[in-house]
């Protein structure tokens, strides 16, 4: 395996569910560069790509799909926060959750479609149709978010997000 490859791995294997922006801008090697040794990884199945929410996420193999699901949405600060909220405070109701981290409705059940899809969060209904939110596997969930850090990038897209929906939710309720 070239230097170049093992570096791009390892730098792969330190940042699992890294995307290929992300991986571009944190490392010393052109795109197209980085473009032919990830195929040449992924080849040789040394690297595993998955295409998440709009975006293509490497991991190292020793992540199943579960894992690799989890780490792709903890990589989104929104996704993250609830998972900690929680984790903290399980179970909660929805409009706990939301107004403890600020955050529209709106844009809590966006991030909870994709937690509850990867099978992360539970979403309960009770006789009343209320509804409560706990962590589906918290043994698991907990040790596996200390492995990802939000990058600045995806910190900024997710506060954008979250702008827009606050705006559109405060003017909505202005009607």
């Amino acid at each position: 395996m070239s230097d170049t490859r093992q570096q791009i791995r390892a730098h792969v294997q330190a940042n699992a569910g890294i995307h290929f922006n992300e991986l571009v801008r944190s490392s010393e090697f052109a795109p197209g560069q980085i473009q032919y040794h990830i195929r040449r990884l992924i080849d040789a199945d040394d690297l595993v790509r998955e295409e998440r929410y709009g975006q293509t996420h490497y991991y190292t193999p020793q992540y199943d799909k579960w894992e690799r699901g989890a780490l792709a949405l903890f990589r989104r600060e929104t996704a993250r926060e609830i998972v900690v909220y929680l984790i903290e405070h399980d179970p909660s109701r929805p409009a706990a959750v939301a107004d403890e981290l600020g955050i529209a409705r709106s844009t809590l059940e966006y991030h909870l479609d994709h937690l509850v899809e990867c099978e992360i969060v539970d979403k309960r209904y009770d006789e009343r149709n209320r509804v409560t939110l706990s962590l589906a596997d918290p043994e698991r969930t907990a040790p596996l978010l200390s492995e990802v850090t939000p990058t600045v990038p995806d910190r900024l897209v997710d506060r954008f997000t979250r702008l827009v929906d606050g705006l559109l939710e405060s003017g909505h309720d202005a009607r």
